[in-house]
């Protein structure tokens, strides 16, 4: 599900923020077990992985969260299951010509905090809600200089 550009008054991209954060994406294959996921999620230092046969297509993603919410239902055999038992496999995408507000909104609708950015039906990077943020920020910031400048008559 792809949740398309937004028109409104914003100009930043998704692609913006990966040629700042850059495009790669850590994934692990379907057959990962539970407990090779904490071990790359640690690794890593990040909150969630892109579940790939390929590191290309998409099968689901998952999260720490995912984990914290199954062990406490099904305890320590769970961290020898397969990574598909516990990810999301209807994976909600954005592209890199979407824009940052539109991706804010539906992150913070649907409760999202890492995006996979596609293209050509290919993954070509990863947002968290924080990167998106900073973006706007840094925007607004920006904006708000300009405006500064011009009312001072620098412009």
């Amino acid at each position: 599900m792809n949740i398309g550009a937004d028109t409104g008054e914003r100009h930043m991209r998704i692609a913006d923020i990966l040629r700042n954060k850059g495009t790669a994406v850590t994934t692990v294959p379907p057959q990962t077990t539970v407990r090779a996921l904490l071990t790359v999620l640690a690794e890593c230092n990040i909150g969630a992985v892109v579940v790939s046969p390929d590191g290309a297509a998409i099968s689901g993603i998952v999260s720490e969260r995912d984990v914290v919410r199954h062990l406490d239902r099904h305890g320590a055999p769970l961290l020898d299951r397969p990574v598909t038992e516990i990810m999301t496999d209807r994976v909600r995408t954005c592209g890199p010509d979407d824009h940052t507000s539109s991706l804010r909104a539906d992150m913070t609708e649907h409760r999202i905090r890492h995006m996979p950015v596609v293209e050509d039906d290919r993954l070509v990077g990863i947002v968290s809600i924080g990167d998106v943020v900073k973006s706007e920020i840094t925007e607004l910031a920006t904006e708000r200089s300009h405006l500064v400048d011009y009312l001072q008559g620098k412009y």
